[in-house]
């Protein structure tokens, strides 16, 4: 059996995330202590009992998601036994879940790696101002098909008006992003060519689209003092949707990756023609193992993101 191991993105954060784990572990305990030291930030007491709309913060999400995933991988390495680098044969994460990725696999350190994502989402905030920009959620419409909506949705417009496939995320679910007016089209044109729901994200700025470039120039800037060693196994590129180890590519493709497409679906078939048969879900939530069903309906696939949760893969692997 070849297995990968894969980290949630945005969306997948909750009120109490991670709490249960702080409770019955010491080492989420000193997971969540690192992260709010790094930040100089309370971020646990925001995701073990803050308001929602202080999580929902895009700088506070992303460490936030980030840490409750290394909580869970410290658990496993610590109380488990396991090695990462036996236990699985790739590591993927969507969009933040890359920086989840390379810390699990050794190429970054848990610091820094809050530090990145803090910044990623605050330069993620400000490239667009609240309002200009939007996302939506297109199902029912193969990639192909959303493309051709996008195009169509800025046809005759200013050259400098976006609308882009941002999420590749499974067959029938494809996230688009660009400005208000564009994407609003594009739903028009997607509900007209068939699509089962098309609608607006409640985001607060357009990701995932060329319109991204002032953070994606923020992060070139952070990468390129950060050290990144070769992680402990290929790490499935959001870019590219293929592995990746050398630490100067995944520098670069971490760059490219702010106004790049995220090739989800793309991702979870290369691993499985790698010869993955099962895939396990750290962190918050169950969003990814629910997109591998539908991308893949046999590879087996589970999340893991409790203590029950944890203690049912230690005994599965021992």
């Amino acid at each position: 059996m070849s297995r990968a191991f894969i980290f949630p993105g945005q969306g997948s954060q909750y009120i109490g995330m991670g709490k249960d784990l702080a409770d019955s572990f010491i080492e989420a305990r000193e997971v969540f202590q690192e992260v709010d030291d790094a930040l100089s930030q309370n971020l646990s007491k925001i995701m073990f009992e803050g308001d929602e709309a202080a999580l929902n913060l895009t700088e506070n999400t992303q460490p936030a998601l980030m840490a409750h995933s290394m909580a869970v991988a410290k658990i496993l390495r610590k109380q488990g036994g396991l090695r990462l680098d036996t236990a699985c044969s790739f590591m993927a994460g969507h969009s933040l879940g890359e920086y989840s990725a390379l810390t699990a696999s050794g190429a970054l350190e848990l610091a820094m790696t809050a530090k990145l994502l803090k910044l990623r989402g605050k330069a993620m905030q400000k490239a667009v101002p609240v309002g200009i920009g939007a996302m939506a959620a297109i199902l029912g419409l193969d990639l192909s098909d959303v493309l051709a909506v996008t195009k169509r949705a800025v046809e005759g417009k200013n050259k400098e008006v976006v609308c882009q496939a941002a999420n590749d995320n499974s067959s029938g679910q494809v996230v688009v992003s660009g400005h208000a007016g564009a994407v609003q089209l594009a739903i028009d044109y997607a509900t007209e060519a068939g699509a089962k729901k098309a609608i607006m994200l409640p985001v607060s700025a357009p990701f995932h689209c060329s319109l991204m470039a002032p953070a994606a120039q923020e992060m070139a800037y952070a990468l390129a003092d950060t050290v990144i060693r070769p992680p402990c196994v290929p790490i499935v590129s959001n870019v590219t949707a293929k592995g990746v180890s050398e630490p100067s590519d995944i520098r670069r493709l971490l760059v490219d990756q702010i106004t790049g497409m995220v090739r989800w679906r793309e991702s979870v078939t290369w691993m499985k023609e790698q010869g993955v048969d099962e895939m396990i879900e750290l962190g918050a939530g169950k969003v990814l193992s629910g997109l591998v069903k539908r991308i893949e309906k046999d590879v087996a696939c589970e999340s893991v993101g409790t203590p029950e949760q944890i203690e049912a893969l230690i005994a599965k692997l021992k």
